[in-house]
């Protein structure tokens, strides 16, 4: 429900709120300096980070969805999971979290994927025709639209308990204590649940005037939030410090959807005004639809900033800090294009 941006290479830059920074940059680089972190210059370049994990990921999908009886669901799960136009940020940042505790990458790897089949599973739902009914996802169509409601249905429902299973099975015991991977599958238990993703997308069909804070949160700060303490849980983070990424991750996650309606609302203009009145019925769930394109820039800023904050009580771990902090600025930003 968060991070499933299609690729857009050439966009409208506005700026945001008052900050002379673009929504949009060249390249994403990060060079940091503050009273909390080290005072080095250094760039770190988060598309070669985030390509390198991106294959390793790919790969290991793959790998854990062969198909085998009965056919037909499993192609609908690889149809979904194994999308070109997937940038796989939630194990992206999930790996970065554990890796910035100190974390070996490879005791990441299996709750990364399966905090993919569960983005999957619940952007295959979302787009179900009675709930958002969205005929293409991540530059194709639908699940739904080509292999039909009901096996889509079967799809989403089955890659939500392959995701535990494959933590379960695939995490290396001498990486991770069996305590730390409890409480992964509980955050993910959580952040799917009806107090979670769930609830965010009965909001979203509701509607209704004062939704549109709680759709943010629950239905797209959920899965960032879930994935940087999926990451921290793996690592050997404190409590304090987790507390820290569940700030860190919602507010990336709901930035990352606030620019993706900027975005879109740029690019389509006056030809979404019928989509719009349709939209207004239902109560208007975004924060561009609900005040407009300028606050929604507002709000973004103040969510790069919150973020940005939270990640300065990291700055004991140096330069590990980095591929986080360049995080907010893509999804801010979109200096660059993920995905083949």
């Amino acid at each position: 429900m968060v991070f499933s941006m299609a690729n857009i290479s050439s966009s409208p830059r506005p700026n945001i709120g008052k900050s002379s920074r673009p929504i949009f940059q060249p390249k994403i680089r990060c060079s940091v300096s503050s009273s909390s972190l080290p005072l080095v210059s250094t760039q770190f370049d988060l598309r070669t980070y985030w390509t390198t994990l991106r294959a390793e990921i790919n790969q290991k999908l793959d790998e854990a969805i062969p198909v085998k009886y009965p056919q037909q669901i499993y192609e609908a799960m690889r149809y979904s999971v194994l999308a070109k136009g997937a940038k796989r940020a939630p194990p992206v940042m999930c790996v970065a979290a554990c890796e910035l505790f100190g974390g070996n990458r490879l005791a990441a790897f299996p709750t990364a994927c399966a905090l993919e089949m569960v983005h999957a599973a619940s952007l295959i739902h979302d787009d179900l025709p009675y709930m958002d009914d969205d005929p293409s996802r991540r530059g194709q169509p639908s699940n739904h639209t080509i292999f039909g409601v009901d096996m889509a249905i079967l799809a989403g429902d089955a890659l939500f308990p392959l995701g535990f299973r494959h933590i379960v099975s695939n995490t290396p015991q001498d990486l991770v204590p069996e305590p730390r991977l409890l409480r992964v599958i509980a955050e993910i238990a959580r952040a799917v649940g009806s107090t979670g993703m769930a609830a965010g997308q009965f909001l979203d069909l509701e509607g209704g005037p004062n939704a549109v804070e709680l759709v943010q949160e629950k239905k797209y700060g959920e899965m960032g939030e879930c994935s940087a303490v999926c990451g921290g849980f793996l690592g050997g983070a404190g409590d304090d410090d987790i507390q820290r990424l569940r700030r860190y991750g919602r507010a990336v996650g709901v930035l990352y959807n606030v620019v993706d309606d900027v975005l879109e609302e740029k690019m389509k203009g006056e030809e979404r005004e019928e989509e719009e009145e349709e939209e207004e019925k239902k109560g208007g769930k975004s924060y561009v639809r609900k005040y407009g394109v300028e606050k929604a820039m507002e709000v973004a800023e103040d969510l790069r900033a919150k973020a940005k904050r939270e990640l300065d009580g990291f700055g004991k771990y140096g330069e590990r800090v980095f591929p986080l902090y360049s995080f907010v600025d893509y999804a801010a930003d979109r200096g660059f294009s993920v995905g083949d």
